[in-house]
C-alpha cells in the first residue's frame, strides 16, 4: 500500500479538496493532527473503496493523514490510536506500515489483539504484523479462528505458518471435532497446506477414528 494508491482511491470522496488541504496543514504543523483525525469521516465519508477492496473512505484518508507527518513526529500515531475510537484505532493499525516507526508500533498490535473487536484483530494482521514475534502472531492467528475472522485477512499467512501453529491449530481442531464442533474451512485448509509441506505427514485434518476401506 502506498500513499499515492489512497489517495486515487479517495477521487470520489465527498470533500477532496478538504483531504488535500488537511494534509497539507498537518505536514506543517504536526500537533493538528487529531482535530483533522477526528473530522476525516464526517469530510470524507465512511463508505467502503471500490478501488481499494477492504479499505473505507475514512480509514484510508486517516491514513494519509498519518502518511503526511513529518517523520520526526510519526509517533503521534500511538496518541491517536490511544485516545481514538475503533474506527480510529482501526485506521492507525493500517497505516503503520506506511510510517517511519520501525517496531515502535508493536505495542498497538499487542493491544488490539488483546481486544474482543474483530476488526481490530484483522486490522492488527496487516503488513506490519512482522514486527510481532512468532509466539504473539500465532496466539493472533489461533485468536481468528476462535473468532471468525477469515484467514485471509492475514498477511503472509503461509509464509509465517510453521509446524507450531500447525500442533496448535491441530490441537484445536481435536478438541472441536471431540465436541461435535466443524473446524472452520480456511482453518481446515492451512492444515492440510502445512501438512503437505511436510512430505508422508499425515492430514491433521484427517479424523483420529478413520480407518481404510
Amino acid at each position: 500500500m502506498t500513499p499515492e494508491r489512497l489517495r486515487a482511491a479517495l477521487r470520489g470522496v465527498p470533500d477532496p479538496e478538504w483531504l488535500d488541504a488537511a494534509r497539507e496543514r498537518v505536514a506543517a504543523e504536526p500537533a493538528t493532527i487529531g482535530r483533522w483525525f477526528a473530522a476525516a469521516a464526517r469530510r470524507c465519508g465512511r463508505g467502503p473503496l471500490s478501488d481499494l477492496p477492504g479499505w473505507t473512505a475514512d480509514e484510508a484518508a486517516r491514513a494519509l493523514l498519518l502518511a503526511a507527518l513529518p517523520a520526526d513526529h510519526a509517533s503521534h500515531a500511538a496518541d491517536l490510536y490511544r485516545h481514538g475510537d475503533a474506527a480510529e484505532k482501526r485506521a492507525v493499525l493500517r497505516a503503520l506500515p506506511l510510517l517511519p516507526v520501525g517496531a515502535a508500533g508493536a505495542p498497538l498490535l499487542h493491544d488490539a489483539i488483546r481486544t474482543n473487536d474483530t476488526r481490530l484483530l484483522a486490522a492488527a494482521l496487516g503488513p506490519y504484523a512482522r514486527h510481532l514475534d512468532p509466539a504473539a502472531w500465532r496466539q493472533a492467528v489461533l485468536k481468528c479462528v476462535f473468532t471468525g475472522v477469515p484467514l485471509a485477512l492475514v498477511h503472509d499467512l503461509d509464509a509465517r505458518a510453521d509446524g507450531e501453529l500447525a500442533a496448535m491449530l491441530g490441537g484445536l481442531a481435536a478438541e472441536r471435532r471431540a465436541a461435535g464442533r466443524d473446524v472452520p474451512a480456511d482453518a481446515a485448509a492451512l492444515l492440510d497446506r502445512l501438512a503437505a509441506s511436510t512430505p508422508g505427514g499425515p492430514s491433521p485434518t484427517a479424523r483420529p477414528d478413520a480407518t481404510e476401506a
